[in-house]
């Protein structure tokens, strides 16, 4: 196919994707002209649907991730938490005193997808036992919300969406960020062609402190008694137990899945939804431990370098992410993408768009008849559209964690499909995840985005 009849398709195709219905936290995004020339303010119309069906839910690993995707998801009208699961007894304690002492605690996840009074979970464990939970939940009749990333190893990600396509249920993958008023607003833009065509996009995650690197608090408590230390390790290596493993598992490959995993896949969820691709094929890493040298298996710097082909809604492009958790800024983070008119910095609550061209200057016919205006009276200025446009979410904006849990809330009530479900959490870990193979083996990974698989 020829350079235009493939933009002219893929123009097509983004009409078509951008009349097409996905999930979303409420209504249409709108802009508004603020007082400053060049900046919009961005709210939501209408809300979808009403909170009329109540949801009863539980949490799965009720640590800091757990227990704040549950405190959001009951703000939501409607939405009860009754039920807590935890391998340390402390955050059992912690769950009754900050939801009430009816509050049903146990150690053994089983437990709880048991119970018929529960229509849904929350999965906040380590990322080795996101996909058996999330599967067993299905299974016994749970709408699931699982962390990200949704498995811990790429060959995990085909028995899920089996699990979720067999039982129907309603599974979502947290990448909060993902249902932002941000990048909702993005996706708008990109598919009106308000950068022209992608050629290039990057990502950027900086943090600079100990809880930021994961050096979370160790109980004064922990113990063999007061943590099961058999449950959380499930079918990990057995060891000895030890609270360091137990406390901070980011740092472990067992249990976690490094700054990829954790972060990483944020920007390709974004990514991916903003401009409807399926992911790349061809993904390499590097990187290295810098300065975090407290046992951890994982490195505190790590960049990704990724190829993605010709697709209905974009053209090939490269992807270039970061994660520092040395960088003396210190708590920054953006998606960038760039096009051949102009280039988008996307944040949760913020969207910048720079036009670095005039509109039409690759029109031979109108350089033509401008250079025959000018030669009969002189040149003569233009009306320019302004170089950089900002867009700012409205104030009293609830934010991307409530609206990404109302999305899945509203799929409970409605029997519809999240816009982040298992097919499109797979598309988004797998790349990340891909990264690690690519720093920990020294080489590069081929990765087919249609069929969801690895290529040897």
């Amino acid at each position: 196919m020829s350079n235009s009849k493939r933009s002219q398709s893929r123009r097509q195709f983004m009409r078509r994707l951008g009349q097409g219905t996905i999930a979303v936290a409420g209504g249409p995004i709108l802009a508004r002209q603020s007082a400053a020339s060049n900046t919009q303010i961005v709210s939501r119309g209408a809300a979808r649907f009403a909170a009329n069906d109540n949801i009863q839910i539980a949490v799965i690993g009720a640590g800091g991730m757990g227990s704040a995707d549950v405190d959001t998801c009951i703000s939501i009208p409607g939405v009860k938490i009754v039920a807590a699961c935890d391998c340390y007894d402390g955050r059992l304690t912690a769950a009754k005193e900050r939801w009430g002492q009816d509050l049903y605690t146990t150690r053994d996840y089983r437990e709880i997808i048991a119970r018929d009074d529960i229509d849904a979970v929350i999965v906040g464990t380590p990322d080795h036992w996101h996909q058996k939970i999330s599967i067993d939940a299905m299974n016994s009749g749970k709408g699931v919300y699982c962390e990200k990333p949704m498995v811990h190893s790429i060959d995990e990600g085909a028995a899920l969406i089996k699990a979720q396509e067999d039982t129907g249920q309603i599974f979502q993958v947290g990448s909060q960020g993902m249902s932002s008023i941000g990048n909702e607003l993005a996706r708008k833009l990109y598919m009106e062609g308000a950068i022209g065509e992608l050629n290039y996009a990057e990502g950027f995650w900086a943090r600079n402190s100990p809880v930021g690197a994961w050096q979370y608090a160790i109980p004064d408590d922990a113990s063999e008694e007061t943590c099961d230390w058999d449950m959380f390790v499930g079918n990990a290596t057995k060891r000895p137990f030890d609270p360091l493993r137990f406390f901070r598992w980011r740092n472990y490959r067992d249990y976690g899945t490094g700054v990829s995993g954790d972060l990483f896949v944020h920007l390709f969820s974004s990514l991916h939804f903003i401009v409807g691709s399926k992911g790349p094929n061809r993904i390499s890493a590097t990187g290295g431990l810098r300065y975090w040298k407290d046992g951890r298996e994982v490195p505190d710097i790590l960049l990704g370098m990724f190829d993605y082909p010709d697709a209905e809604s974009h053209p090939p492009f490269n992807l270039s992410l970061r994660v520092n958790f040395v960088d003396g800024t210190s708590g920054s983070t953006y998606l960038r993408l760039v096009g051949n008119e102009g280039a988008m910095d996307i944040e949760w609550t913020r969207v910048v768009l720079r036009k670095n061209k005039l509109v039409g200057a690759n029109d031979v016919f109108l350089k033509a008849k401008g250079e025959e205006m000018q030669s009969m009276m002189g040149e003569r200025k233009q009306m320019l559209p302004p170089a950089e446009s900002v867009y700012k979410a409205e104030e009293g904006y609830w934010g991307a964690h409530y609206d990404h849990h109302l999305n899945w809330i509203n799929g409970i009530r409605t029997k519809t499909l999240t816009a982040e479900d298992a097919v499109f959490g797979l598309r988004a870990a797998a790349p990340a995840l891909a990264c690690n193979n690519s720093y920990f083996e020294d080489r590069v990974v081929r990765w087919d985005p249609e069929k969801m698989k690895l290529v040897k």
